[in-house]
């Protein structure tokens, strides 16, 4: 299958630059666009929109520490990769699982990309599990260090 969009979903870890990198060669294989997602699971669904910081860079959707590493992980990508842009960055707060539908079928990402811990903790908790329940597109779940 030859993938268009791919959508990337981070958490606020370094690991992060591991999927960046790997949405990104898949990208350039198959000439698609990149998108990423964050959703701040912790703080419950303080607002039911999504944001697009890649757009407006001026919002603010999360804390002063979530929004700096968010904006970290832009400058990483425009640093690492200087001619593959960013076409979306999605921030918003709640579940991801639940916000994944509307935002694929809205902008027709055919690939979800995320990470997998293979710790003690992933093993009782699984983000992943939840988005793989959820997703309508197909999943790349990578391995994560933990």
């Amino acid at each position: 299958m030859k993938y268009q969009h791919i959508l990337v979903a981070l958490e606020l870890t370094e690991e992060n630059k591991v999927l960046i990198n790997k949405a990104i060669a898949m990208a350039n294989t198959f000439n698609a666009d990149v998108s990423f997602i964050h959703v701040d699971g912790a703080v419950g669904e303080v607002y039911s929109q999504l944001i697009d910081i890649q757009q407006d860079p001026t919002q603010k959707p999360l804390n002063q520490h979530a929004n700096d590493l968010l904006h970290k992980f832009q400058n990483y990508t425009k640093e690492q990769f200087p001619d593959f842009p960013i076409k979306h960055f999605w921030v918003g707060t709640g579940s991801l699982g639940s916000k994944l539908k509307k935002v694929i079928e809205q902008h027709e990402y055919d690939l979800l990309i995320c990470g997998h811990h293979h710790d003690f903790w992933s093993n009782m908790v699984s983000y992943s599990r939840d988005l793989i329940n959820k997703s309508p597109i197909d999943i790349l779940v990578v391995p994560m260090e933990s």
